[in-house]
Order: C-alpha cells, then structure tokens, then sequence
C-alpha cells in the first residue's frame, strides 16, 4: 500500500493520494464496451451470444427455477449453508419492507389546495449479479428481495456463468428465496447490453428493461454508463463498481480486525481499492504487518495483492483531518474503528455505508444484517445514496383544488405566468379563478 501523510500534502495532492485505479478508466474499456453495445443492439441475441462465447466461453443460458430445480439446489447445499442463506434473506426483507416508501399525508398549503407524495414500482428492472471467480449469491439477495418488495413484477436477473457454464446451488437457491421465476447466465457488458436493447435467443428472450442494477467489474460499470447515456436509454441506480473500503483507526483499534477488513475487500477484484486512514503511524506500521501476515494463506491472495498494490495507508493529525479524507473520498464502504466513532457520524458527508466501531465488520453489511451492500463507488456517495426499496420506485405529486382554493391562488399563479411571458398559463389559472 502507498503512504503518504496528509498534512505534507496540499489540495492537489490529497486528491491525488485518493484517486482511484487509472485502470478502470482505461480507454480499451470504453473502447471495449462501445463495441459490445452497437453489436448487439445491431445483431441483438446472436451478438450477445458471440460475446458471450469469446469471453466467458459459455453461451448464455435461462435457468428456470420450477420446484425440480429448486429442490436440487437446496439439496446440494449442506443445511448450515440453507439455513445462513434464509436468514440473510430474511434480514433483507425485513429491513426493506420497513424502509419501503408509502403514500404521504395530504398536506394543506393554502386553504383549498392539498398536495401528496404518491409511490409506484417501476415497470422493469434489469438486475446484475456479479459472479464468474465468486458467485456472490449475496448481490442477488441484496437487490431482488428490494425489487420484490418495491412491487416490481419480473425483475431479469443475468450473472456469468461458472468456469463448466453452469451456476452456483447456493445462487440458484437465493433467487428462489428472492421470488424470482428465472435467472440468466450471461456475464459482462454483454449482458447489460441484452438488458438494454433485448435479446431473444433459443431457449427465451430478455427483455429491453426501464432501469439498469448492479454492482460490477469496470466493464459493467462502463456498459451501464454509456447504456444510460443512449437516446432512450435504461435509467441506472447509481455508478457501482469495483468495491472500496476506508477503515480510520486510532492508537486503541485492533490491527488484526483492521486489516481483516482491508483483505475482505482486496480479494474481490484486482481493482477493488482500500484505503487506511489512522491518527497513529504506529498503528499503521501494526495493520500493515497484520495485512502481509494474513495474506500468506488467504486462497485468493494474488487477487488481492493486486488490489492492496493500489491501497493507500494515510496518517493524519487527528479525526478532524480524517473526516476531510472521508468526504473528499467518499468511500463505498467505512469502518470507524476508533473511541468513539458515534463522535464522528454527524460530520460525514458522503459515505455509501458506515460500519461503527470493531464489531460491525463490513462483512455483516455484505452478507446479513439488513440493508442492502449495492453502493455507489468511485465518489459517487457524495451525491448518491445505496440501494433501497426505493430505488425500484418512482414518486409523483398529487394535487387537488377546492373551488375556492382556485379562487384564493389562482390570480397568484397568474401574475406570475405573466411576469414570465407566459400569457397562456396565466389564462388557463383565469378560467379556474371565475375571470
């Protein structure tokens, strides 16, 4: 990991300690993705399948989940494994049906006229699941259950398929947890690209979906930006890709949990990034030699020496300058292994999640304990929040007028629509006021 300390280094300078990986931004990606998406939108399924073959080595393939294999998947997993995959699913629900946005109150501005917020799921909703080296059934759950719960009918669910071309027991369960009807092994910007135009192939058809979801590698994360940059393109939840992680520490924080947590989000990606941020150089001379001591039998070590190549270990001069850091950066993920991290929570501005103090590990927030893990990445939380029921959601205004609430308002809104030029609204607010 690079180091730097912060108070050495001025504005361009810390912006540069926290930049992410030039990699994801490389011009063969877009370059790669722009091709992937006039393909298919030109050749449609039998473009995706070409894709597919090249660069998965698989053709995509629809599972339907009916109850034979259903019941096979849940067999083939051992019943610890069932039972830890219910009760994540379970936690999901349960928060998501509570956060779920309802019908807002009638509130009176003016005597007569009375407003309300009114929620709707929307029409369809493309859902990608990371997968490939890792099936994370876990993304599946996080993004699903919400669909679900939003009132979304028949979320398309798409994840790449294993290395044989078939799929996870633990994934193909998940989805029936999540009430989903079917999934699609297809992976990459292949996939986003079928969600975005259609694609129709031997055994189904995908459908062209409202909004694009998911987390992915910087390839998916391209193809959902420049899917959403086409004219009537899919709208998309937020920008999601390779996972981030900013532990800050203090002199009393447990260097082995802390660089547990760094390794938890190094082993996902090459380009994953994690950054730790302490008020002691001691301690991050500690967590540093925790990191190399666990990596020595971590089974995915390369991916996440890799990844730990682009980390940064910044020491600041006290949790004031640790919050500059945080907001400049704002991370997908946050771990606040300090004091008192409760302290900290009113002055960040732009963080996906946190996870205060050493026992709520960032792993119970990817895995169980309720809201969902799709957050934004690449400092998208300075304007964007993660996902939630409301995210499958859209909300309208409803308005309704008395007689003599148009009366009272309606002369307003006209002097205004006519102190804008606007003689027609102004007319049409008229007529309602009895002129």
């Amino acid at each position: 990991m690079k180091r730097f300390d912060w108070s050495q280094l001025d504005e361009a300078g810390r912006r540069d300690a926290l930049a992410r990986p030039a990699r994801r931004a490389e011009a063969r990606v877009t370059d790669g993705v722009r091709a992937i998406l006039d393909d298919v939108r030109e050749r449609g399924g039998a473009a995706v399948t070409d894709w597919a073959l090249k660069l998965d080595g698989h053709a995509p393939r629809r599972i339907a989940l009916d109850f034979p294999t259903v019941a096979a998947a849940r067999s083939a997993l051992p019943p610890a494994d069932v039972r830890a995959l219910r009760v994540a699913a379970d936690n999901v629900r349960v928060f998501h049906e509570a956060t779920r946005p309802v019908d807002g109150d009638w509130i009176e501005t003016t005597p007569g006229v009375r407003s309300r917020i009114a929620w709707r799921p929307i029409r369809s909703a493309g859902i990608y699941v990371p997968g490939g080296t890792a099936p994370l059934f876990s993304s599946l759950l996080m993004q699903a259950i919400p669909a679900r719960v939003a009132g979304v009918r028949s979320p398309v669910v798409v994840t790449p398929p294993a290395k044989d071309g078939g799929v996870h027991p633990a994934m193909i369960f998940a989805a029936a947890e999540a009430g989903l009807e079917e999934i699609w092994l297809i992976g990459g910007a292949q996939a986003i690209a079928a969600l975005t135009f259609g694609a129709t192939f031997d055994d189904g058809a995908i459908p062209p979906v409202d909004k694009l979801f998911g987390p992915g590698n910087a390839w998916v994360a391209e193809a959902k930006k420049q899917a959403a940059a086409l004219p009537r393109g899919p709208a998309v939840d937020m920008p999601a890709g390779p996972s981030e992680l900013m532990v800050v520490v203090d002199r009393d924080a447990a260097p082995e949990i802390a660089a547990a947590d760094l390794l938890s989000q190094a082993e996902h990606d090459v380009d994953a990034q994690v950054v730790l941020v302490s008020t002691s150089r001691a301690t991050i001379d500690y967590v540093l030699a925790e990191v190399e001591a666990q990596l020595t039998d971590l089974p995915r070590a390369d991916v996440a020496r890799a990844s730990l190549a682009e980390g940064r270990a910044i020491l600041v001069r006290d949790l004031d300058a640790a919050l500059e850091a945080i907001n400049l950066y704002g991370p997908e993920h946050l771990a606040l292994q300090v004091e008192y991290p409760e302290d900290l929570i009113d002055g960040i501005t732009a963080a996906g999640a946190v996870f205060m103090g050493r026992h709520a590990a960032e792993t119970l927030g990817d895995y169980a304990a309720g809201p969902s893990h799709v957050l934004p990445t690449d400092g998208g939380a300075r304007t964007l929040g993660g996902l939630t029921t409301a995210s499958f959601m859209t909300s309208m205004s409803v308005q309704t007028v008395s007689e003599g609430g148009a009366s009272g308002l309606c002369p307003v809104a006209a002097r205004l629509a006519r102190l804008e030029g606007l003689e027609a609204h102004a007319r049409a607010a008229d007529l309602r006021a009895g002129r």
